[in-house]
């Protein structure tokens, strides 16, 4: 049974999905003697990898490596919870009489009625029988063939069941895509406020330069060339034109990942850190109140990002 992910030129594909989801689906098998029923049930929540731990029926624990291969090939990351639950119905039972024991009984019983002759009555055959361990009713026990159709069905409804839960899964994921994009936008937006700003930074560094020197050296002459030194010392290390191209390049990564057919979720949480770095060194050489208001509207940003990421296979 292989995981109905999306088919495109004959190679199996990804779709951005979240990293909880539940399902939860009812199974029978009716043989001549035994009505069988079962309930499985799966749920995922955010793990840092794939993790699971399956909760089986008392002689069934061999399907657990089965189980998680299966499951293995729908989900690439979370962590992960199966439980599988069986009741069975017996249409008919095996009656086992303990001839051994009702022999001893017996015995025990006439015995003790002859030694208190008059004050205990003989013991009856139907007392005797109702005593505990006397008679037993066994369950019908499966053939064979029975067993392995019940283990063929069980799978398959398992299968069937991640099934629906990666389809739950990337149902949810389609929702955050959307809001990851949402914030992308944004973030493209401040980071192109941040780059207009600094192409306008030196003339505005050379301006306030100028104008300090004017308030506290009002009747010295200022070399040119002094002058034109400093500003330049000031731009370069005010310049963030680094900063913004790997930002740029980083949100570029970000769209193609989020249109990507792979399990991405790994890679877009390192790349928040990434943006979230460059935020800061822009941040920190800022020369501009109007730079350093829109970087920590852009670490802000980033950070919604990182906590949308983090819900996502």
């Amino acid at each position: 049974m292989f995981a109905k992910f999306n088919l495109q030129n004959g190679v199996l594909t990804l779709s951005i999905a979240s990293m909880t989801g539940f399902a939860r689906s009812n199974g029978s098998l009716q043989t001549a003697e035994e009505n069988i029923n079962w309930m499985w049930e799966i749920k995922t929540v955010n793990g840092k990898s794939f993790d699971m731990k399956t909760k089986l029926p008392t002689g069934y624990e061999d399907l657990a490596m089965v189980i998680k291969n299966t499951a293995a090939s729908y989900i690439n990351r979370g962590s992960i919870s199966a439980m599988l639950e069986i009741n069975s119905e017996t249409n008919a039972k095996k009656v086992k009489i303990d001839t051994d024991l009702l022999q001893k009984l017996t015995e025990e019983a006439l015995t003790l009625s002859e030694k208190y002759s008059g004050k205990i009555a003989q013991p009856r055959a139907s007392e005797l029988m109702s005593l505990r361990g006397v008679i037993e009713l066994e369950d019908t026990q499966l053939s064979e063939s029975e067993k392995e159709t019940l283990r063929d069905k069980i799978l398959a409804d398992f299968a069937d069941l991640c099934s629906r839960l990666r389809q739950d899964r990337e149902s949810e994921g389609k929702k955050i895509k959307v809001a990851l994009e949402a914030i992308l936008d944004k973030i493209t937006t401040i980071v192109a406020n941040i780059e207009q700003a600094a192409d306008s930074l030196p003339e505005k560094i050379k301006e306030k330069l100028q104008e300090m020197l004017k308030q506290y050296t009002a009747d010295v002459q200022i070399n040119e060339d002094r002058m034109a030194q400093e500003i330049v010392f000031l731009v370069t290390r005010a310049d963030i034109r680094e900063e913004i191209d790997r930002l740029k390049a980083h949100i570029k990564t970000a769209t193609q990942l989020l249109n990507s057919d792979e399990a991405v979720g790994r890679r877009l949480d390192f790349l928040c850190q990434e943006l979230n770095r460059e935020a800061n060194t822009t941040c920190s050489k800022s020369a501009d109140i109007a730079i350093t208001d829109w970087g920590m509207e852009l670490k802000s940003l980033i950070e919604q990002f990182r906590e949308q990421v983090q819900n996502i296979e």
